[in-house]
């Protein structure tokens, strides 16, 4: 195969698995769902938390600044938070172990009524995992962007939506776009003026 021929190849199999995602009624229902737990966090006053690791991990990050920043207009800031700053997670890794880099923050952070969104294309990931148990104890709300059938962490979400997939690439470039859409639709709730 040339590499003409892998660009249009890797073009179609992300096109399929848009195309597959979207028609499927009960993951439409699931982000729906996702938009109207964020939209109820922020009229509540309520802050969203976000991790992962390594290109999850920048998800986290990304999905954050939009929410702090700005998507496409100027609007307040929503309240967002990616957790494992590079101190925190030197600290707590080195004295606590890896597995506890999450909810050690999220402990330390979150308040009941806030949400914590977890990002793993495994759904194996033993620091959310731990975050994610930490959140019922807070009384937080957990939600899950995952794949490869959800793994371990389905179970722990009061949301879980599992992108269908075998490589971390794929389901890495859905969780961004459902990142963007919840985006989108969180901010044409609260901020419509932005959206006429």
């Amino acid at each position: 195969m040339n590499s003409l021929e892998s660009w249009q190849k890797s073009f179609l199999e992300a096109a399929d698995a848009l195309k597959s995602f979207s028609a499927n009624t009960e993951s439409l229902k699931k982000c729906e769902q996702f938009s109207q737990m964020l939209v109820s966090v922020y009229k509540s006053g309520g802050n969203v938390f976000s991790c992962g690791n390594g290109g999850s991990h920048c998800d986290a990050m990304h999905f954050a600044e939009e929410m702090t920043g700005k998507y496409r207009k100027d609007r307040k800031p929503l309240g967002a938070l990616a957790l494992g700053d590079s101190s925190h997670v030197t600290c707590v890794s080195n004295d606590f172990g890896f597995e506890h880099i999450f909810s050690r923050q999220l402990e330390g952070l979150a308040r009941k009524g806030d949400v914590v969104m977890g990002l793993s294309t495994s759904g194996n990931s033993k620091n959310i995992i731990n975050a994610f148990t930490s959140a019922k104890k807070i009384g937080v709300k957990t939600i899950g962007l995952l794949g490869r059938g959800g793994g371990q962490l389905k179970e722990l979400c009061d949301l879980a939506i599992v992108v269908p997939g075998e490589t971390s690439d794929r389901i890495q470039e859905m969780h961004i776009k459902l990142i963007h859409i919840v985006i989108e639709t969180v901010e044409r709730e609260l901020f419509p003026e932005n959206y006429r």
